[in-house]
């Protein structure tokens, strides 16, 4: 078996352990604020967000072409002193890595900045900055910065709306009926989770199957996109309760129509990204958008020093990332060339 072959299998197997590990470090998001106000119980959130997830992540591959054509110049591929196999696996080395530490502190990091500066870093060691497609990392990082502020604003009035609508309703009643509706927005939220999230593995893949001559265009094979489906779903179905206590308590506490604003507002901002074919953070879509809705229901009532937290580790995931990748991209090419 030639080398090629061989890295490139390590790639599908190396993007398929991050899809794993996203799974329950990212979806672990899209149930919290379910499992916080008992709206679901933990095994039956899991399961709606395992099987809501692969079948998000099977109807939709346009970030998947994002990641695919917009991180990396098609024409690096074929430099002949660049290995992209080995550039490929530095970057899912270094965002598994990443992953795998914040996950073990329970910090709700985002696994898009740490796969995508794990990828601009890998590259820049392997061909230099000329590599990078800059206007499409620019595209890509706008909606990295752009989407959680919006999922704090639709948040603030999402759950603005939502007081004018029920000011004059039993508040126990309303919040027994939230937590009915809460099951619809939680498969929802794990649904859209699955058509951004689960999408970024499946370009890594494209572009290690290009970079090794196995298919030319940037479409998602069926195989891929089932792979991945899978290994996100396998992933949820293990839970993340580190992070899901995170986000499902110490940012605020949620009650049930609070968590339904939260998740409404973070459904409207991924699945709007999805379409425009942007890759976003779902873990700082979601938590902004609880920030938001707090802020709307008592500002005095948001835990910012958790914000402040999660706002330190989302700031430092790219550099981070981009700086691992650099070294493990130095060790592999040392021993593989």
């Amino acid at each position: 078996m030639d080398q090629l072959l061989i890295l490139t299998a390590v790639i599908v197997a190396c993007s398929l352990v991050f899809d794993l590990i996203n799974g329950f470090h990212d979806t672990a998001n899209a149930i919290a604020t379910s499992v916080s106000t008992k709206a679901l119980k933990p095994k039956h959130a899991i399961l709606l967000a395992a099987s809501m997830n692969f079948l998000g992540a099977l109807l939709f591959q346009g970030v998947a072409k994002r990641i695919t054509d917009d991180i990396v110049l098609s024409t690096t591929f074929d430099l002949p002193h660049v290995n992209m196999q080995v550039v490929l696996i530095a970057a899912l080395l270094s965002a598994i890595t990443w992953n795998l530490v914040t996950w073990y502190f329970g910090i709700p990091s985002s696994s898009s900045h740490a796969l995508i500066g794990s990828i601009a870093g890998a590259t820049v060691a392997a061909a230099g900055f000329s590599a990078i497609n800059k206007t499409g990392l620019l595209e890509i990082f706008g909606g990295l910065i752009l989407s959680p502020v919006l999922a704090f604003f639709v948040g603030y009035v999402v759950y603005t709306i939502i007081k004018f609508i029920f000011k004059n309703h039993n508040l126990a009643r309303a919040n027994r009926n939230f937590r009915l509706v809460q099951i619809l927005t939680a498969a929802l939220q794990s649904f859209t989770h699955g058509t951004n999230d689960a999408q970024k593995a499946m370009g890594i893949i494209t572009m290690a199957l290009i970079a090794g001559g196995y298919q030319s265009g940037s479409d998602v094979q069926t195989w891929v996109q089932i792979a991945c489906a899978t290994a996100m779903a396998i992933g949820t179905s293990i839970g993340g309760w580190k992070i899901i206590k995170t986000v499902g308590g110490k940012i605020m506490k949620i009650k049930p129509v609070t968590g339904v604003a939260a998740d409404i507002s973070s459904v409207i901002v991924i699945f709007s990204a999805t379409l425009l074919h942007l890759p976003v953070s779902t873990t700082h879509v979601i938590s902004s958008a609880i920030m938001g809705v707090g802020t709307s229901h008592r500002p005095k009532g948001v835990k910012w020093d958790t914000g402040k937290r999660m706002l330190f580790t989302w700031v430092i995931t790219l550099p981070i990332a981009f700086a691992l990748s650099t070294i493990i991209y130095y060790i592999l090419h040392f021993f593989v060339g």
